[in-house]
């Protein structure tokens, strides 16, 4: 699963950069053209930066990276506790 992630990461970044080009350097094609190419590079976007979190997601799932620094549920209901006594 994770190697067609992968490749789905792939292909919807080159989509984006592939017409996002396309939107930002046409000038003799025609306004539905340049939407078309603009909803693509948008699609391939949003898609390429789902598969990235997912991939990320994955590995630190499986030990391959290390884990992000996250806060526990206690360790961040202790902070926000201290919080409200500064003020």
């Amino acid at each position: 699963m994770t190697k067609l992630i992968a490749v789905i990461n792939v292909i919807a970044w080159a989509g984006f950069w592939a017409f996002g080009y396309l939107a930002l350097s046409a000038e003799s094609y025609s306004e539905t053209q340049v939407v078309t190419a603009a909803l693509l590079a948008s699609a391939g976007l949003i898609t390429g930066i789902i598969a990235y979190l997912r991939l990320v997601r994955g590995s630190e799932r499986s030990g391959y990276a290390k884990p992000s620094k996250r806060m526990t549920r206690e360790q961040r209901d202790a902070a926000q506790a201290r919080w409200g006594q500064i003020e």
